[in-house]
């Protein structure tokens, strides 16, 4: 999982209610790209480096596509080569 060293370690609260703008249909697939700006905006790591956990994906998709949850809770741990990883805490 984190072969390179931490550099930072965050705890932050995603408010995925942005994910009400777009389609009932991508629900799921929306909440995704929000956790990948939210953890990019706050952490100053390029989108493209985020690596998000299997587990936060299954549980955003828990629920199906059309019912996500409005909040969620995750990890963020920032490496030295510039990347992040999200997690479940």
């Amino acid at each position: 999982m984190v072969e390179n060293e931490l550099t930072n370690e965050l705890l932050l609260n995603v408010p995925l209610r942005g994910m009400k703008k777009s389609s009932i249909s991508r629900s799921a697939d929306t909440a995704i790209e929000i956790i990948r700006d939210f953890v990019s905006r706050n952490t100053k790591v390029d989108k493209s480096k985020i690596w998000i956990d299997n587990r936060v994906n299954e549980l955003v998709w828990s629920k199906g596509r059309y019912n996500t949850q409005s909040k969620l809770t995750v990890k963020v741990l920032k490496l030295q080569d510039g990347s992040a990883e999200v997690i479940l805490p």
